[in-house]
């Protein structure tokens, strides 16, 4: 799943940070937001930022209750501040809605995203977290009964994802081998000037053996034999060609084949920007 970025939500810069190791952390901690489900990652770290006092948004992630939408907030390693006493062992995820207490309407898209955080975080750690409630520490009724009940059975997934659309009159399908995503969960190819997450080719790092220009070159390949006229002197990466380093040319290019296969158009090269590229029909 794509996790959608700090960068992306325009989060305000924290105004101070403490980190801790996945040694520490023990526990994995759901909430939610009691209000709106309009309500944006934004709104939420003006109020803890603002009316709290505290140095950035509390969480370590959020969803949205309706789509699914992961937003990053503190990450996988700054501690939070969503349950007093407890920041530093737990990873505090919010699920973004419920207007009432205990009347929530929480969809199968936020429940599976928030299943694949819970796996994610296994994943990274190591070993299986403590699957907790605000309520399991703290004097609250926060995450709400139907949040809450759902996390102590487990996580039981009962929607299915919905079936993918059928390619339109006219396509085929996309050429070559599918490649998944060189990256970890909630990175992407963007600028040099953005977060560590932020993997542009200036430094050539090594992700599943291969440089990160590498990777991108490899991205920008496979527009080329979808039909886009890609390379120095072409049409798109016309200045520079296909060196592997996010620039202006490969923003151009990203945002255009995000309008083109109507993706959100933030020209950052993610899980599911790459994964179009090789996945979806040429129409």
């Amino acid at each position: 799943m794509d996790i959608i970025s700090r960068a992306e939500w325009g989060a305000r810069p924290p105004e101070g940070r403490d980190v801790t190791t996945w040694s520490k952390r023990t526990a994995f901690m759901g909430h939610y937001s009691a209000a709106s489900a309009t309500q944006t990652p934004r709104q939420i770290q003006d109020f803890h930022m603002r009316e709290r006092g505290w140095a950035d948004i509390g969480y370590n992630f959020l969803i949205s209750s309706t789509s699914g939408a992961i937003f990053e907030g503190r990450g996988w390693l700054t501690v939070g501040a969503h349950c007093a006493g407890h920041n530093t062992p737990a990873i505090g995820v919010c699920i973004i809605g419920a207007d009432k207490p205990n009347v929530q309407d929480v969809s199968d898209a936020a429940r599976r995203s928030f299943k694949w955080l819970y796996e994610e975080a296994n994943r990274r750690k190591g070993s299986k977290l403590t699957l907790l409630g605000h309520k399991d520490r703290g004097a609250t009724a926060c995450p709400g009964d139907e949040i809450y009940s759902w996390l102590k059975a487990g996580l039981p997934i009962v929607g299915q994802p919905t079936p993918a659309p059928k390619p339109p009159a006219g396509s085929k399908p996309a050429p070559g081998t599918p490649i998944p995503f060189p990256l970890p969960a909630g990175w992407y190819f963007g600028p040099a000037s953005g977060p560590d997450y932020s993997v542009s080719g200036l430094y050539e790092r090594y992700f599943r053996g291969r440089t990160d220009r590498a990777w991108l070159r490899e991205w920008a390949t496979q527009l080329g034999r979808r039909g886009w006229s890609v390379g120095k002197g072409r049409r798109w990466l016309g200045e520079h060609g296909n060196d592997g380093i996010y620039g202006p040319e490969y923003r151009a290019l990203a945002l255009a084949f995000q309008r083109d296969q109507r993706l959100r158009q933030d020209a950052l090269i993610g899980v599911n920007t790459w994964t179009a590229a090789f996945t979806n029909p040429v129409t």
